[in-house]
């Protein structure tokens, strides 16, 4: 069976669309804002993994938002991904999406209207045929616009079944060639969804008409399981996120559902366009980011996910690696190499390394890096991968920031209160800041403070160390709160308090961008 697309042709029964909201879903999630270069990168990375679709944001929610899914569109005006935008069931937020989205190659325009007794009633205040009425009129205003639309039941796991069916095949009557069915709020068991989906493809009329998709959260830790469930039944999109990150507890990552996929072709045989072997590296760029590491038991990316500390795993895996591993490290992005490179290697080497690494930067990039990775080697006994990666992700995450740490110096000790300087570039000039505190952490970071004065607050403070040894490189991540905006940090360096200052202008550039956005009301309005 197969069926006629218009962003993607004839499709196949066996094919999994990947409809990534990393942009969207993910980013809108409290720390997670990133800048227009941020997103663009993850937009280049997602597209490079081999995500079909990407979700570019919601255009309507500032001009910010407007402006970054207009950028993503631009960047792939020729080919590439479908870019999508969302919007709420009214003519504003629709003329909005089809604006920003009208550049790419491939436009979509994304509606998503509550179809659940719960939110109809106490979030729309709209009545069972108004929220159908809505639909057509939504549907067929985007449809005007964009041949590719698609409509999400918000909440639709939670709605009456039969009333669900009337709202879907009113939606494909209108015009809508994808239909989602969100698990918005991480409700529903396996069993739940894969009735919705066999439901909704066997009883609404023209189903074949369109392509079927799950959106699932994570409330309960089962996202994925509810996405290989939808799937079973019949859905061919799935809607995911690097990492799982989301609303709340997350959305379905994308790493394990894709793997869940290739592992166990003898059980799904279904495949998608995802080029596993960028998983890692596409995981860690986002981590750098959005300053969020994941957490070492994550499946697939997790820094402890081929690790075997066990004496019966390690005797099992150095006799074959089959016995405890079901994939292999390598076919995700992961490397058994990891001593590279000291004071005495050369530019090309380095170069060749961060491609290996997954790396591609320009010029003025390596040579930046380059810069740093030479001192770093002055400093430590050995370089490993990960020192390398860090320090990348350091330099490149801060490109285009308008906050830049150029100088610092603390003085402290025991029996005297410590005292920091610090020297910014703020939009291009020259700030200093000089302040004391209870550590040389706190004195640098009420010195950062005095030099861009803010009303946030630090709400966590954590280190970590990015190899073993003494000379091994810090990680800090920093989360601030202002007004209700949570933005978070990182920087790294064999110096704590440096690395701490690092992370600290990381999330003042991030406070930067979470000001100028301001959300949109939940509820659409009345035309």
């Amino acid at each position: 069976m197969s069926i006629d697309h218009p962003s993607f042709g004839k499709l196949d029964s066996g094919r999994i669309i990947i409809f990534d909201t990393t942009l969207r879903d993910g980013e809108q999630s409290p720390g997670f804002s990133m800048n227009l270069d941020e997103k663009l990168r993850m937009a280049e990375a997602l597209h490079e993994l081999g995500a079909d679709v990407l979700e570019a944001g919601f255009a309507i929610a500032s001009p910010g938002d407007f402006a970054s899914v207009e950028s993503i569109a631009k960047r792939f005006s020729k080919d590439g991904p479908v870019i999508a935008s969302l919007s709420r069931a009214n003519a504003a937020d629709i003329l909005s999406s089809a604006e920003a989205t009208k550049p790419a190659a491939r436009p979509r325009i994304h509606i998503v209207l509550a179809t659940s007794d719960l939110h109809m009633r106490v979030k729309l205040r709209m009545t069972r045929e108004e929220v159908l009425q809505r639909i057509t009129d939504s549907v067929s205003l985007a449809r005007n616009h964009a041949a590719d639309v698609e409509w999400s039941a918000e909440d639709g796991s939670r709605s009456d079944l039969d009333f669900l069916c009337r709202c879907v095949e009113t939606a494909i009557k209108a015009g809508a060639t994808t239909i989602n069915i969100p698990d918005t709020v991480g409700y529903s068991l396996p069993a739940d969804m894969g009735l919705i989906f066999s439901t909704l493809m066997n009883k609404v009329p023209d189903a074949d008409k369109a392509i079927f998709s799950a959106h699932n959260h994570n409330d309960l830790g089962l996202a994925v399981a509810n996405t290989l469930a939808a799937i079973q039944a019949g859905a061919r999109q799935i809607e995911c996120t690097i990492n799982g990150i989301g609303e709340r507890a997350g959305n379905a990552a994308l790493e394990e559902v894709a793997m869940a996929l290739r592992t166990r072709q003898d059980a799904l045989k279904l495949r998608t366009c995802i080029d596993n072997k960028r998983i890692l590296r596409t995981s860690k760029l986002l981590a750098t980011i959005t300053g969020f590491d994941v957490q070492p038991n994550k499946a697939i990316v997790g820094r402890n996910a081929f690790a075997h500390e066990s004496g019966i795993h390690q005797d099992g895996v150095l006799k074959d690696a089959s016995t405890y591993e079901i994939m292999t490290p390598e076919s995700v992005g992961w490397t058994t190499n990891s001593i590279i490179l000291g004071k005495h290697s050369g530019r090309a080497a380095f170069r060749d390394r961060l491609k290996t690494l997954g790396y591609e930067v320009g010029d003025n990039q390596l040579n930046d890096a380059f810069k740093r990775f030479k001192d770093l080697a002055d400093r430590k006994k050995v370089v490993y991968d990960e020192d390398i990666a860090a320090l990348v992700d350091d330099e490149v995450g801060r490109a285009h920031e308008r906050i830049k740490l150029t100088g610092m110096t603390v003085a402290t000790g025991m029996g005297t209160r410590p005292m920091a300087t610090v020297v910014l570039e703020v939009d291009g000039e020259q700030v200093e800041g000089m302040s004391g505190g209870d550590g040389a952490v706190d004195a640098t970071f009420n010195a950062l403070r005095q030099a861009v004065p803010h009303g946030g607050n630090l709400k966590l403070y954590a280190v970590q160390s990015v190899t073993g040894g003494t000379d091994a490189q810090a990680r800090v991540t920093v989360r601030i709160e202002e007004d209700g905006k949570l933005v978070d940090g990182q920087g790294s360096d064999t110096d704590t308090i440096v690395a701490s200052a690092r992370a600290y202008v990381h999330a003042l550039n991030k406070l930067l961008v979470k000001r100028e956005r301001t959300e949109p009301p939940a509820v659409a309005p009345a035309e």
